[in-house]
């Protein structure tokens, strides 16, 4: 059975303050509901399976169990609101290098929130932000098998594994796209620009 996101196996990986709370789930509706009104900038929330996940304009977004990354990040960003909006870029710019770096692959952004392999959708990200707080969902299609792909989707899809021709280690990757998602948003907040492209 692929390996598991839990808590034990994950948060010794971790080399930055995001993923500080880590909060994590066998089966959720959705990641986003999982972190708390009152958490703190960085907090991560990561399900092995989403019931009601979306994408953007209200797609689903939905893998079989422990097949994908499935994580939500609660940020507080200091910033004006009409920034917010380059999160998506920042975001995708974080995952594509952090992709880059575990599987050796060479991922490309499809502006706005799309991260795609060969011209096919491997990852994408949803930044939804009220009162304050944006809360960053990122979904990657790690270790599915060409039959448990969506044939429905408007970009045709892939996975890291089929790209790769291996199992994706899951953990190294998580603690990847948690590093370089931080990094490029402190890069943001700081400075406006991203380190990540």
């Amino acid at each position: 059975m692929a390996e598991s996101l839990a808590p034990d196996a994950v948060q010794s990986r971790l080399s930055g303050r995001f993923g500080s709370v880590y909060r994590y789930a066998e089966l959720t509706p959705s990641t986003q509901r999982m972190l708390h009104r009152d958490d703190p900038d960085g907090a991560v929330a990561v399900a092995e399976e989403q019931t009601e996940g979306r994408g953007r304009l209200g797609r689903s977004w939905h893998a079989p169990a422990r097949t994908s990354i499935l994580v939500s990040i609660l940020l507080r960003p200091a910033v004006e609101p009409p920034r917010l909006p380059e999160l998506s870029l920042v975001t995708g710019g974080a995952v594509a290098q952090a992709i880059a770096e575990t599987t050796g692959v060479d991922p490309t952004i499809k502006f706005p929130n799309d991260v795609l392999l060969d011209g096919k959708k491997v990852a994408g990200i949803l930044a939804e932000s009220s009162e304050g707080r944006v809360v960053l969902g990122i979904g990657v299609n790690a270790n599915q098998t060409a039959d448990q792909l969506p044939g429905d989707a408007a970009i045709e899809p892939t996975s890291l594994s089929l790209a790769t021709g291996r199992e994706i280690d899951r953990v190294e990757l998580l603690a990847a796209i948690l590093l370089h998602v931080e990094r490029a948003y402190d890069a943001w907040v700081a400075t406006g620009t991203s380190t990540s492209g």
